[in-house]
């Protein structure tokens, strides 16, 4: 079963209910301008007295173009009904990424441009979250903290780990990441998938 593709035309929308904008959240679906969207980011704005609105980032899941949008809070939205399902990621495959279904072993491939940021830190065997409209992968994400390797940073050097300044490495993913002073290549340790930040070592 192949994954969906950019430009792949999504037809008319079934089982729909609404909800008001100050609902929105990252990673939900929703119909804006009569088009399927997923939203990358959103955040409740409030300055003094004028009213407060919400201010979103959603991806046109048929061009995959990312807009800037502006919601008063109040404004009721349409959004489609999606399943949702864990999979297990299993390798990189041209530009898609093949994962497996837990419960029947199937496989499908989800588009690169879906999957995103995620690739960062994306190693093989991660449990990650699809949600699915009509079959098709519309939105990819890994678990808030995932666990990962130092493959390369700086040797501790003495009087570092006092004062704890923090410095470069890279993950086994190839992405980089600020981590404390006494970490060491090949340690293990757990970053936060949301903003890339150094949360502690792996016990």
């Amino acid at each position: 079963m192949e994954g969906p593709r950019p430009g792949r035309p999504v037809a008319h929308f079934e089982s729909v209910s609404m909800i008001k904008a100050v609902d929105l959240r990252k990673g939900r679906c929703v119909i804006h301008e009569g088009e399927l969207c997923v939203v990358h980011e959103c955040h409740h704005v409030a300055k003094g007295n004028k009213r407060s609105y919400m201010q979103a980032k959603i991806k046109n899941f048929k061009t995959g173009i990312i807009n800037d949008v502006r919601f008063n809070v109040d404004d009721r939205l349409e959004t489609p009904f999606v399943e949702s399902k864990e999979y297990e990621y299993l390798y990189a495959e041209g530009d898609s990424f093949v994962v497996m279904d837990k419960e029947t072993f199937d496989q499908i491939h989800v588009d690169k441009d879906i999957v995103g940021d995620a690739v960062d830190y994306l190693t093989p065997n991660e449990t990650v979250t699809c949600q699915l409209y009509n079959g098709n992968v519309i939105s990819f994400e890994l678990p808030h903290v995932v666990e990962l390797a130092i493959t390369d940073t700086p040797p501790v050097v003495k009087g570092s780990t006092v004062t704890n300044q923090p410095k470069d490495a890279r993950l086994e993913t190839g992405a980089r990441v600020r981590v404390p002073a006494f970490i060491e290549p090949g340690e293990r340790i757990r970053v936060d998938t949301r903003t890339g930040e150094y949360v502690e070592r792996a016990k």
